[in-house]
């Protein structure tokens, strides 16, 4: 069973994240870390025409000298952060590896665990024998009773994923999930035609093949094709990635007789109880037709196939905490094949974020004390409130939303809670047994711990106070079932926020994402919700009517652009966060003015315009290069539109941008003014 897998109905997580308010600056104040106000006009490319490319206009010298790492599969501004935010962190972490007892019992727990991962040695001498009692497990399996429980149980794979989340109808409270899982390679992956897709499947097919013969399972290679055609099978009845981001088809909650009813080949009752979530009165039943189909492909499947699946994927799932073929082969299938990426990264920087998942916020809670300065939370809020004003301002005065919807809107609008920097109580890890030197059973503890404190949490009301990232992750997110919007501490930094920048700096680039976030909470599936994240309707019909006019012409827009031959943006996958983007940058432009109106306007700073500044750094925010593996894997599933036209798709339907950098109708991102989407 995997926890975790109804995130998206939990957080819609933005690509990068944001940072603090805009500061005038004045003759004596310390220079920004990029340029002279805040933006490399290096990254320029001055043969572009800002309304021919503005991506290119923006970031083409940058792109034109810059290498993708050979241990990345993307390289840009979120690299540069992530990387930073990963060596203050190897600080922490080898200092406690070193010098345990300075820090607790806490502090020798992820001592232990990252010392563990550095051992390579260690690892390499023990062989498989920490494979052995796990796939005795499995091996000991007889009948469909003993494999339910290993499908619901935590660490083993299953085509069913059961986990908790905030009830829809009342986020006040848990309730148990399932959904549908199980897949060794992306959906469309195994279904979509073509010799770019032949190759990942044969790819696949060896990597089966070569995991269990690394492992010493006899008739590798006949295993392999059922295994294949097992999963194949699976994706054929899944959802697609558009079709499991409609939140109201996922919302189907059901007793144990609606699941018997809809899915009777399985024994719900074996895998709740399993899973510890028994005693929860509904269970969301989201993909219900594949979750129908799944349990007809399991009782058609044989048991000795079902065995082999689930020994394979714990054999993948675990390969980099096994000796170095394991985790070589592991590589060269999915970061190698399916994304391009040419070497393993470090191994302290893998190790880096194998502890921030297992002990993140022990570890953030010494990040934050190291690097977020308090003065930075002060200043983030009172952007974000800035931003607030900025939609307020704009909802207040739509044209296409009526009186009683409008209201509705300004209520969820002055209700959103923003969590800025780290969560006010930390996870208390104690019952968290590491074991030195065990690698395998301190992830499979990881995983139990994780699941307890759900359990544990499951009785009680839902704590607002819990965080989905840590305090050292570089991104965002807003959660529609707590109307929730969070910045944790490691990307409250320059490009994103420099309190030595240019106010249209800040603006542009934090303020953006920062309304990106707040936009979540209206687009097609935010508003969804209501003001304390239940699951209602809050639209009239005629508004309801007016915005799906306006979201299919932005979805129709991104359909017709194609970042690989073949390949094009999926607009109704990624319209959520398209209309984040569009109605996070309309926003953070109105709430640039507010500022001006209390500062003045802005001033022209080596030959730009406060507007130039402003959209400027817009674009530079995602000055972003993908591998064509990684990006067409995103294309495929990521909701988040390629970086390129997270610009390009964006500035053509913003009013000021025409006006900033006269663009004319004979300039190719050109789209006349009745063409222009306008949302919030």
């Amino acid at each position: 069973m995997r926890i975790g897998v109804f995130v998206r109905l939990t957080a819609a997580t933005a690509a990068l994240a944001l940072t603090a308010p805009a500061l005038a600056r004045d003759g004596d104040a310390p220079a920004p870390r990029y340029g002279t106000f805040g933006i490399d006009l290096n990254a320029k490319d001055a043969s572009a025409k800002p309304g021919d490319d503005f991506w290119t206009y923006a970031n083409g010298g940058w792109s034109k000298r810059t290498e993708i790492p050979a241990d990345k599969a993307s390289v840009g501004y979120a690299n540069v952060l992530t990387d930073e935010a990963e060596a203050n962190v190897r600080l922490i972490l080898n200092d406690m590896a070193t010098n345990p007892a300075k820090y607790g019992a806490t502090g020798k727990q992820v001592g232990d665990f990252y010392a563990t991962w550095m051992d390579e040695a260690g690892i390499e001498a023990k062989g498989t024998a920490p494979l052995k009692p796990y796939l005795a497990r499995i091996a000991a399996v007889s009948d469909l009773t003993g494999l339910q429980t290993l499908f619901a149980s935590v660490g083993y794979e299953s085509p069913v994923g059961i986990g908790i989340i905030p009830d829809l109808a009342d986020p006040t409270r848990y309730t148990a999930a399932a959904g549908q899982g199980g897949l060794g390679m992306p959906r469309d992956y195994y279904l979509l035609p073509g010799e770019k897709y032949d190759g990942y499947r044969k790819a696949y097919r060896a990597y089966i093949q070569k995991m269990q013969e690394l492992a010493g399972i006899a008739d590798a290679g006949a295993k392999a094709d059922a295994i294949f055609a097992l999963e194949t099978a699976m994706a054929k009845d899944q959802w697609s990635p558009e079709q499991s981001r409609d939140i109201a088809k996922l919302n189907d909650p059901e007793d144990i007789a609606g699941l018997e009813k809809k899915a009777p080949e399985f024994d719900w009752a074996l895998m709740l109880k399993t899973a510890g979530v028994d005693k929860s009165p509904t269970i969301l039943m989201t993909q219900n037709t594949a979750l129908a189909a799944m349990g007809k492909i399991m009782v058609a499947t044989p048991l000795q196939t079902w065995k082999d699946y689930l020994a394979f994927h714990f054999i993948s799932d675990n390969a980099a905490y096994l000796p170095k073929a394991f985790d070589t082969a592991r590589f060269d299938f999915y970061s190698k094949t399916l994304s391009g990426v040419e070497t393993q990264r470090d191994r302290w920087k893998r190790g880096v974020q194998l502890t921030n998942g297992a002990l993140g916020e022990a570890v953030g809670q010494l990040y934050v004390d190291k690097y977020f300065p308090a003065s930075a939370q002060a200043k983030m809020a009172e952007l974000i409130e800035n931003l607030r004003g900025a939609y307020q301002d704009r909802i207040s005065k739509s044209t296409w939303m009526d009186e009683a919807t409008r209201k509705a809107a300004l209520v969820k609008l002055a209700a959103f809670e923003p969590r800025i920097g780290h969560p006010d109580k930390y996870i208390d890890y104690t019952k968290f047994n590491v074991v030195r030197g065990d690698m395998i059973g301190n992830m499979m503890r990881s995983a139990e711990f994780q699941h307890a404190l759900e359990l544990e949490r499951f009785a009680k009301p839902v704590d607002r106070s819990l965080w989905n990232m840590t305090p050292q992750t570089v991104n965002a997110y807003y959660n529609p079932l707590a109307n929730q919007i969070t910045f944790p501490a490691a990307i409250l930094q320059p490009p994103y926020f420099d309190p030595n920048a240019d106010a249209a700096v800040n603006y542009g680039a934090i303020g953006a994402i920062i309304g990106h976030e707040m936009g979540h909470g209206f687009d097609d599936q935010g508003s969804l919700f209501g003001p304390t994240g239940k699951f209602e309707n809050w639209w009239t019909p005629e508004a309801k009517k007016a915005f799906a006019e306006r979201t299919a012409a932005l979805a129709a827009q991104y359909d017709g652009y194609e970042p690989l031959p073949g390949t094009k943006v999926n607009g109704k996958l990624t319209l959520g966060e398209n209309i984040g983007d569009l109605g996070g940058i309309e926003a953070a432009y109105g709430a640039y003015q507010r500022y001006q109106a209390v500062h003045g306007k802005a001033p022209v700073i080596d030959g730009l315009t406060g507007d130039q500044r402003f959209f400027l750094a817009y674009a530079q925010a995602w000055q972003t290069k993908l591998r064509e593996g990684a990006a067409r894997a995103r294309l495929l599933t990521d909701p988040h539109s390629p970086p390129y036209y997270r610009v390009n798709g964006i500035v053509r339907n913003v009013d000021a941008w025409y006006s900033a950098f006269n663009v004319t109708p004979d300039s190719k991102l050109y789209l006349p003014p009745e063409k222009r989407v306008h949302i919030w």
